[in-house]
């Protein structure tokens, strides 16, 4: 592979991320290559958002074909092929109950645009979601997020968000009432929480007091969806089926795209001019992120997710049990977390100058979420990278 020359400097982006390590400058597979050659493992995959790894053959053909229509972009105010196509793939999956999908173009706005629908549709204003929570970082999604330190700097956000206890059925009763609440939302795997998996009995609970309230149930599936946890939604496993399901990271193929699935009864409310988008759900991110829906749909590709997931779990399992610097070790599917004793900067930085990339999630949680392609191999070669930092 030939890599490209670069004469780049940083200085000239908005300094709201603290960027470390090399320059890269291409990716194969499970592995970022630097602009010096080394690769780097990548249990990161953009933020869980490269489901099917670097120089992908199945984004690739997508993207030429996509090209060779000539058409990039030409509004909301036209019917395209692809969007439509796209919609009918993910309704179809979405709970077997019909629905609509609103396509946008990241997960915030996804949330945002949920939060909105609710509203319209149940005439009510509040919202409520729970502790170890992350929705975004516009002013209603960062409303509910439970992250006072991102939060503080951009007060007053939205009014009437409460942030309960997660688990806490008393505080729900009291909470969501048939009078105030338009919309409850939950992550059915936290992420930037810790790598947290909610108990499906927390879930049904919800269902149960969401339908019993006249209030809609919304799922953040932006991180933990699209196959993550070995199913296609990360819900399947509670049997749950919300009132919206928000959608982004990998749905594009690592091209920007979000969406909202609405079940029959929350479209039937939404009229035209509620809610728009300009580049939502255009035709050349739709021809990708079809293709991308199509593979992670397979039962095949799903199956080999928990099975490597399996594999993943039992060596984190390990690490927790050999290590008196890791407290606890929780995921699903290829979607992990490492709680530790100390913190977990340090132990990202060690991993690094290993050439292995991960996540934090906290102060204190190293997260994992490779590509959904990693090899056993791969899996097998990370684990034993974390287990030499950790000792």
């Amino acid at each position: 592979m030939t890599l490209p020359l670069t004469t780049t400097d940083a200085t000239a982006l908005l300094g709201v991320y603290a960027r470390v390590g090399p320059l890269f400058v291409a990716g194969e597979g499970s592995e970022l290559i630097a602009e010096d050659g080394t690769r780097y493992l990548d249990f990161v995959a953009g933020i869980a958002v490269n489901a099917l790894g670097y120089n992908s053959p199945v984004i690739r053909e997508a993207v030429l074909r996509a090209l060779d229509s000539g058409l990039i972009h030409v509004s909301n105010l036209y019917r395209t092929e692809p969007g439509e196509r796209l919609a009918a793939e993910l309704t179809k999956s979405f709970g077997g109950e019909g629905g609509q999908v609103f396509f946008c173009n990241s997960g915030a706005e996804a949330n945002e645009g949920a939060f909105k629908f609710a509203r319209k549709w149940s005439k009510r204003t509040e919202i409520v979601a729970f502790t170890g929570s992350f929705h975004g970082r516009l002013f209603a999604s960062l409303a509910a997020t439970d992250r006072p330190d991102y939060r503080r700097p951009f007060e007053p956000l939205l009014a009437g968000v409460q942030i309960l206890p997660l688990g806490d059925v008393e505080a729900a009763m009291r909470a969501i009432t048939a009078g105030r609440t338009a919309a409850v939302i939950i992550e059915p795997v936290q992420g930037e929480g810790g790598v947290r998996p909610v108990p499906d009995e927390f879930l049904v609970f919800l269902r149960q007091l969401c339908t019993e309230t006249g209030t809609a149930l919304i799922f953040d599936e932006v991180q933990c969806g699209l196959g993550r946890t070995g199913t296609l939604f990360a819900s399947e496993a509670s049997g749950v089926v919300p009132d919206m399901c928000t959608l982004a990271k990998p749905l594009g193929g690592g091209l920007p795209m979000g969406a909202i699935l609405v079940s029959d009864r929350i479209a039937g409310a939404i009229a035209p001019g509620d809610h728009a988008t300009t580049f939502g759900g255009g035709p050349f991110v739709a021809t990708v992120a079809l293709d991308v829906v199509r593979t992670i749909a397979d039962p095949d590709f799903l199956a080999d997710v928990r099975a490597k997931g399996e594999l993943l779990g039992a060596r984190l399992q390990s690490l927790s049990t050999a290590s008196r610097r890791v407290k606890e070790a929780r995921g699903r599917g290829l979607m992990w977390g490492l709680e530790l004793n100390e913190g977990a900067a340090p132990i990202a930085a060690a991993a690094r100058e290993r050439h292995l990339l991960v996540l934090t999630a906290g102060p204190t949680v190293i997260r994992i979420v490779p590509p959904l392609t990693v090899t056993r191999e791969d899996l097998e070669r990370g684990a034993t990278i974390l287990a030499e930092v950790l000792a």
